[in-house]
């Protein structure tokens, strides 16, 4: 299972979700200050991580 980063700071803070038993928890605040909802951070997250990397293989892109 991956870390639960905060999407606006990068923390793994220790108020995080953690394992099986954290997938209840819906919504979390991070040691910044921000509350997130659990899916939008992964989805804030992953997007970022896509945009890091280059695109291949597409033409035109």
């Amino acid at each position: 299972m991956q870390a639960v980063t905060c999407s606006c700071c990068g923390a793994l803070p220790d108020s995080r979700p953690r394992g099986i038993a954290g997938l209840g928890i819906r919504e979390w605040i991070c040691e910044c200050g921000v509350t997130h909802d659990r899916d939008e951070n992964a989805a804030r997250n992953i997007l970022a991580l896509g945009h890091e990397r280059p695109v291949e293989g597409i033409p035109g892109a």
